[in-house]
């Protein structure tokens, strides 16, 4: 019998070894899953209990599977992203939007430099405050710990990576936006990951961009869609006197990265 962590941060358990393939089967836990045997306090993923995931599953977990087809071929389900999300922050509410409020103050710091003639700041900065802030929350939705500290990961090892996928990104869409506006447009979508893809898997900063590009395009409407379904939810954050803005952000940012998972983890 077995404990997991749920993607909520919830221990669920003892349970059984076919209700975890049956968990994973249905999307709600995959390798990276935290897991305790019975009897035991050491916590591990379900990917070191042979028990759980069989030797077939094992083989693709250690395989090279990050260019695999099927990668390209999965699709989107756009309110399964929100409802997780939901899910989510009701059960992290404080912890996430506690993190909100420390990232928006470290945003407004970027945008008090732009007001001041420091245009430079928003790309140079942009790729690693995002990418931290999705990071934190990448590791909640795997039920892994997650602390402030997190949040500020991009600053960290792949610093320089994701300052130049920021500073290309940019450079790269404002081209496109300047070429008729749609190639902008549909790089802007296109490079939604990359920063987490340098973080969560150690890309270079072209490796990330173009890997993520490739992943979105199969289902860059989704991606879109996803994207659109938060205006209203961040317009009623505005409206509740700007204090629903912390609620409607880490929801609507959850949301993306539960699409990030279900789109470029090659484990799930």
């Amino acid at each position: 019998m077995y404990t997991i962590i749920g993607g909520d941060g919830k221990e669920y358990g003892p349970v059984s070894v076919e209700q975890i393939r049956a968990w994973m089967a249905g999307g709600r836990a995959n390798f990276d899953t935290k897991v305790k045997a019975a009897g035991t306090e050491e916590w591990k993923t379900v990917a070191d209990f042979p028990e759980i995931t069989g030797s077939e599953a094992v083989a693709r977990v250690t395989a090279p599977s990050a260019e695999a087809p099927a990668l390209f071929d999965r699709k989107l389900d756009i309110m399964s992203c929100y409802e997780r999300s939901w899910a989510l922050l009701k059960a992290n509410f404080w912890p996430m939007v506690g993190v909100t409020i420390v990232m928006s103050l470290l945003y407004g710091v970027l945008l008090y430099g732009q007001r001041n003639g420091l245009y430079f700041l928003s790309p140079l900065f942009n790729a690693v405050i995002s990418g931290g802030f999705s990071y934190y929350f990448l590791l909640k939705i795997r039920g892994q710990p997650a602390a402030v500290g997190d949040a500020f990961t991009g600053f960290k090892k792949p610093f320089v990576t994701l300052v130049v996928v920021g500073l290309l990104g940019s450079l790269i869409i404002t081209v496109g936006l300047i070429c008729l506006i749609l190639p902008g447009i549909y790089l802007a979508v296109g490079y939604g990951f990359a920063s987490l893809l340098a973080i969560d898997q150690g890309l270079g900063f072209w490796e990330a961009m173009e890997k993520s590009r490739r992943i979105i395009t199969r289902n860059w409407w989704r991606i879109f869609g996803l994207l659109l379904l938060g205006i209203p939810f961040m317009l009623l954050g505005i409206a509740a006197l700007g204090v629903g803005m912390f609620v409607a952000i880490p929801l609507v940012n959850a949301a993306f990265v539960y699409a990030y998972e279900d789109l470029c983890n090659p484990r799930k």
